[in-house]
């Protein structure tokens, strides 16, 4: 199935709903736009990057029939046959010879002569390249293969979505926003550390962003003078080492909330804007966790975020850009929106669901969009979950169950070879709940999670007599 969302997308990004686009899913593309910016410390390469960058395996469902998508291994074949069971009529399929798992796609494509070559064959007939987001690697790789890249530049992308950025679009546009400072140099961080240290003072939280912050990554939230000058400290030690007094960060005020939002709208080449969806977002310290679908919201709220949604689109398309862009916001305690928090210039977690929600989650459904963490000692294939998870996966009868929507996590931080006893790895199960009320989703999902609990413990050996 081609879902509308995807054909609204080709029509935005090239003009024509039939265009053929190759899907490259090249997630936290911010850790790309982040080199040279001076912000946080970041903490280095571990598993959970490794789990990030087989996320490409989420294009899968936002390409249709005719689509291509450059993965960093084979999908589990089972999986593939579960999807196809469901309607989904998959895409072209690039895999790369030799993945490294520290590496995004687009940088294992760049060393693989062969995706090279198809991509290039794939460029003279006229396709084009959806990344995830657009960085310097994304443009290389599109150049080294002779097909053109359907998106702005990467100097563009990066731009917009600088939190930077969205700070001085909600100034300029008058959108609600916390109290708060860009800092695109030291002088500017200077005056906005002394403004933060008044709000301390007064017995309120600041917390300090990196421009390109992503997935709780990059973000502080200080509570003290202390933590906030040895921040300060630090930030400058890092910019005479580098020799410049350029920074990239905001200190806002901490607000409180009772609920996350993510909303979407796409900008077509033409300057047009369409408002895709808005979800409530659920996550903890700033990283992302899932969805809920539908938001609880207002007629107000919504009519307030869709007025926003044309206000952004029609403002980022004077800037110069066009495709998706996701945006975060939030409601206070009293109900009112902080509709605009930062500006996502690239797909949104949220954008690999559409297929997923125009198919099977109408609007009498529920739908919880999750992740679940699992402590593996084996590769665990998908036909041995689908066995154990069978009356709880997906069926488009019953209209209920579990749709796994990327199953490359799961098995993303296992070591080659045969297990080694008593050694352990994690992992990530993706997938949609959906049912038909609020109550039935969370009781669903409980029983999802008792039951992967019990498969991941099966693979460790554990509760065996």
């Amino acid at each position: 199935m081609t879902g509308n969302f995807t054909g609204r997308l080709k029509a935005a990004l090239t003009g024509t709903r039939d265009a053929e686009l190759v899907f490259l899913g090249n997630f936290e593309v911010e850790d790309q736009w982040a080199r040279g910016e001076m912000g946080l410390p970041r903490l280095g390469f571990g598993s959970g990057s490794v789990i990030v960058n087989r996320m490409d395996e989420f294009a899968l469902l936002l390409a249709g029939k005719g689509d291509h998508v450059v993965l960093k291994d084979a999908p589990d074949a089972d999986y593939l046959s579960h999807l196809e069971e469901l309607g989904f009529e998959l895409p072209g399929m690039l895999v790369v010879e030799r993945q490294d798992p520290r590496s995004t796609v687009t940088q294992d494509a760049l060393e693989d002569r062969r995706v090279l070559r198809e991509l290039g064959g794939l460029g003279a007939r006229g396709g084009v390249v959806c990344a995830h987001g657009v960085s310097e690697l994304e443009e290389r790789l599109a150049e080294r293969a002779g097909i053109p890249l359907a998106a702005p530049s990467a100097a563009v992308c990066k731009a917009v979505n600088s939190k930077i950025y969205s700070r001085r679009l909600a100034a300029e546009l008058g959108i609600r926003q916390s109290r708060g400072w860009s800092c695109a140099s030291l002088a500017e961080l200077d005056a906005a550390v002394e403004a933060a240290r008044a709000l301390l003072a007064d017995g309120r939280r600041v917390v300090l962003k990196d421009a390109f912050g992503v997935s709780g990554k990059g973000i502080e939230v200080v509570e003290d003078e202390r933590r906030l000058d040895r921040l300060h400290r630090m930030i400058h030690s890092r910019a005479r080492k580098a020799g410049h007094d350029r920074v990239g960060l905001v200190v806002e005020e901490w607000v409180a909330k009772r609920a996350d939002l993510n909303y979407q709208f796409t900008v077509g080449r033409d300057g047009g804007v369409h408002v895709d969806f808005v979800k409530e977002a659920l996550t903890e310290g700033g990283v992302h966790l899932g969805h809920r679908i539908p938001a609880r919201l207002t007629e107000r709220q919504r009519a307030q975020l869709t007025e926003v949604s044309h206000l952004l689109g029609g403002r980022l398309a004077d800037d110069g850009y066009f495709g998706v862009a996701g945006v975060d916001a939030m409601i206070d305690p009293d109900g009112g929106l902080y509709p605009l928090v930062e500006i996502n210039a690239r797909h949104n977690m949220s954008t690999y669901q559409a297929s997923i929600q125009e198919a099977f989650i109408g609007t009498e459904s529920t739908a919880l969009v999750r992740r679940y963490p699992l402590r593996l000692g084996a590769r665990l294939p998908f036909g041995s979950l689908r066995r154990a998870m069978a009356d709880l996966l997906f069926d488009p009868a019953r209209g209920t169950g579990l749709l796994i929507n990327n199953y490359a996590t799961v098995n993303a931080a296992a070591s080659p070879g045969e297990p080694v006893p008593g050694a352990h790895f994690d992992g990530r199960l993706h997938g949609v709940v959906v049912a038909d009320s609020a109550d039935r989703t969370a009781a669903l999902d409980d029983e999802i999670g008792r039951r992967l609990a019990a498969v991941a413990e099966s693979t460790r050996g554990e509760g065996r007599g």
